[in-house]
C-alpha cells in the first residue's frame, strides 16, 4: 500500500534575525500560498503537518482551509539551524557550512545541528506518519534544509545540490511502500 507526502517547502519569508519561530511570509509569499493550496486542490489530503515556524504553516494554511483540515505541529520539523540561532554568521558562511554538512554527516558550526542530528529528530516523526497514515496523502509544510536532510535519509542522492537547485516555495511528492521511497517529483515550477 502506498502512501504519499507532499513536502511544502514555505514561500519567500523576509529574513529577520531572532525571529524564527515568528517570521511570516511577504506578500509574494502569500500569493504563492494561494497556487500552492490551488496546485494541490484536486488531490485528496488526509492529514496535514508542519514544522511549527510561521512561514511554514502560512504556506499550507489556504490549502488546510480549502480540505477542511487541521494542521498538526511537530516540533521535531523545525528547521535545522546549522549556527546556534543565537549567533549571526553572514550568509556565505552558512551557505559553506550547509555544503560541508552534506558530505560530513556530523558536521555544524558552533552551537548548529549536525545533518545526523537532524535526521537522529525528524526521521521518527516521518516514520510516526508513514506508519499512521499507511495508504493515505500527507502534506508536510517544512523548511528547505529539513527536507533535504529528510529525502537524504531516504536515497543519499538528496544533498547539497539539491537543496541549492530548490525554490521557495517548492512542492515534492514523494512515494513510499511502508518505510521505502520509491519515486519523487517535483510538483512546483
Amino acid at each position: 500500500m502506498k502512501t504519499t507526502i507532499y513536502m511544502v517547502r514555505h514561500a519567500e519569508s523576509p529574513f529577520a534575525f531572532g525571529q524564527e519561530r515568528e517570521r511570516g511570509l511577504s506578500d509574494e509569499g502569500f500569493e504563492d500560498a494561494k497556487r500552492v493550496a490551488e496546485l494541490l486542490k484536486n488531490i485528496d489530503i488526509h492529514y496535514m503537518a508542519s514544522s511549527p515556524y510561521n512561514r511554514a504553516k502560512q504556506t499550507i494554511r489556504f490549502l488546510a482551509e480549502a480540505k477542511a483540515l487541521d494542521i498538526v505541529e511537530y516540533e521535531e520539523l523545525i528547521e535545522r539551524p546549522i549556527k546556534g540561532l543565537d549567533y549571526k554568521a553572514p550568509w556565505e558562511e552558512l551557505y559553506e557550512a550547509i555544503r560541508k554538512s552534506s558530505m560530513d554527516k556530523d558536521y555544524a558550526l558552533e552551537g548548529g545541528e549536525t545533518t545526523r542530528m537532524v535526521q537522529r529528530r525528524a526521521i521518527p516523526i516521518i516514520e510516526k506518519l508513514l506508519k499512521e497514515q499507511q495508504g493515505k496523502n500527507i502534506v508536510i509544510g517544512t523548511h528547505g534544509n529539513i527536507m533535504t536532510i529528510i529525502m537524504n535519509h531516504y536515497d543519499d542522492k538528496y544533498g547539497f545540490d539539491f537543496w541549492n537547485g530548490t525554490s521557495k516555495p517548492d512542492i515534492y511528492k514523494l512515494v513510499f511502500d511502508k518505510n521505502k521511497l520509491e519515486h519523487v517529483e517535483r510538483l512546483w515550477g
